[in-house]
């Protein structure tokens, strides 16, 4: 355990940065939590996400509880002084929802990282939100249960940060997002009181469900320090089909007409030409020279062959070859190289990570509008997509000249394209990712000012003061916008 009360900034003495928290007021923040800090580089290591967004500047302390009595004390602290705070975890999130705020604090919640219980009679888990998912996964499997969250980053993402953002993942074509798993949650408000929300039964009405309003706030209206998540029996039998194609609008059409079948895939998934080849130099392997575009197919259960039988014929007219894995090994590389597409592409340089979700109907739709956004703006542009949910995750890459942290222009242009044409096309603007700081605009045309209004006053009532987490996940409504759904 550490603490120390070195200063973020050179000269800095605690004046009137973050609500007017003087040096002594932040002695009483530090002292109160076991593992706290306010040294430059454990501030730098904390300053942003995945998406790479810069901070303003750097946050004045970063504190990693280990209590939910110490979550309390910081939030007291904080809401006393007006000083922002930002939750965080692993960092692993993509849309900017955990860039440090000027003079805040960063509340690092990974040390809280225990699974408190998990229960296979009830078929539940109680977990401390800096426990990692693919952990969790692990030691549900040992009772032949699993998690159903499935996120890309499963292996560093926390069971908090999936909270936050209401994550989905792989496995989200025939489970869902994190929302579904989520039975009950203990939260920390502005205030510093603990309140608890849900229940652990699986069924339960009582009240409104506060539940699913804290599950992707991104952390705006309360901390999570411990939740209930339901668990589900693990498959007995999983078949898997890879289909490569001649191009990548034909692997969306053999995704939506899976859809259309009425068979629910396990996962079902979409990888481009030009992700293909990255994954390729990564890894050795040679995916792009079997097509344009790839799909990954798994169904599950007792009926899993018969199943996958019915989706190969419906894909096969698509396709260029369609080919079911021969056995389990061959099925784990296949699933691991789709893993492997956005480490693969971050060997490429710089990235700008999107997220939208559109129906899944009209994927082909999509999938062409998103390349025809990169072509018109000369940005490059490559897709992933979790094709289950029709949810797409644009990556541009970031060439040309700025300064390595702002969007160059013409990727901007090319990302605001690729929101109209989710819209446009009856999507959202994000499906998975969150709205952080990369999307308020974007976000503010979808919801439109009268729910935008109703959203502010309920952020108002969980936080009066306006200290969680500011200026994140939810824009300030806009003059003459109306609600265009």
């Amino acid at each position: 355990m550490t603490s120390t009360t070195t200063p973020a900034t050179g000269g800095d003495t605690g004046g009137d940065t973050g609500g007017g928290a003087g040096a002594g007021a932040l002695d009483a923040l530090l002292a109160g939590v076991g593992d706290a800090s306010a040294a430059p580089g454990d501030l730098l290591a904390v300053s942003t996400d995945r998406s790479g967004t810069p901070p303003g500047t750097a946050a004045r302390a970063v504190v990693r509880p280990r209590t939910a009595a110490e979550v309390q004390h910081v939030l007291r602290w904080c809401t006393a002084t007006g000083t922002p705070v930002v939750p965080r975890g692993a960092g692993s999130g993509l849309a900017g929802a955990a860039v440090a705020e000027a003079g805040g604090v960063v509340l690092d919640l990974s040390r809280m990282d225990r699974i408190v219980e998990l229960d296979p009679a009830e078929q539940v888990a109680v977990v401390e939100p800096g426990v990692v998912t693919a952990d969790l996964d692990a030691a549900a499997a040992a009772h032949g249960l699993m998690f159903a969250p499935d996120p890309g980053s499963v292996g560093i993402s926390t069971v908090g940060g999936n909270i936050a953002t209401n994550a989905g993942g792989l496995r989200g074509a025939k489970h869902g997002v994190t929302r579904d798993a989520v039975l009950g949650l203990d939260v920390v408000l502005a205030d510093g009181r603990l309140i608890s929300v849900g229940r652990r039964t699986v069924k339960g009405v009582t009240g409104y469900d506060l539940v699913s309003l804290f599950t992707g706030s991104e952390g705006t209206l309360g901390v999570v320090v411990c939740a209930t998540v339901r668990l589900l029996p693990r498959p007995q039998h999983v078949t898997t089909a890879a289909a490569f194609f001649p191009a990548v609008e034909d692997a969306a059409g053999a995704a939506a007409a899976i859809t259309a079948s009425g068979v629910r895939p396990l996962l079902l998934e979409l990888v481009d030409g030009p992700v293909l080849a990255a994954i390729d130099a990564a890894r050795g392997s040679d995916l792009a020279a079997r097509g344009a575009a790839f799909l990954l197919v798994q169904t599950d259960g007792t009926g899993a062959a018969q199943e996958m039988e019915r989706l190969v014929e419906v894909v096969r007219p698509f396709a260029s070859s369609v080919r079911t894995a021969a056995d389990p090994a061959e099925a784990e590389r296949l699933v691991a190289a789709r893993r492997d597409a956005l480490p693969s592409l971050e060997r490429l340089g710089r990235l700008l990570i999107e997220d939208v979700a559109v129906p899944r109907s009209r994927l082909p739709e999509a999938v062409r509008g998103v390349k025809e956004a990169g072509a018109r703006h000369g940005v490059p542009v490559y897709v992933v997509a979790h094709a289950g949910d029709g949810n797409l995750h644009p990556v541009l890459l970031l060439e040309g000249d700025h300064d390595g942290t702002g969007i160059p222009p013409a990727a901007q242009r090319a990302a605001d394209d690729i929101f109209a044409l989710a819209l446009e096309l009856g999507g959202t603007v994000t499906g998975e990712h969150g709205v952080g700081t990369l999307k308020l605009a974007h976000a503010a045309r979808e919801l439109g000012e009268d729910v935008l209004g109703l959203q502010q006053q309920l952020k108002a009532v969980f936080d009066p003061a306006g200290v969680l987490n500011p200026g994140k996940a939810l824009p300030a409504p806009a003059n003459g916008t109306r609600n265009p759904r």
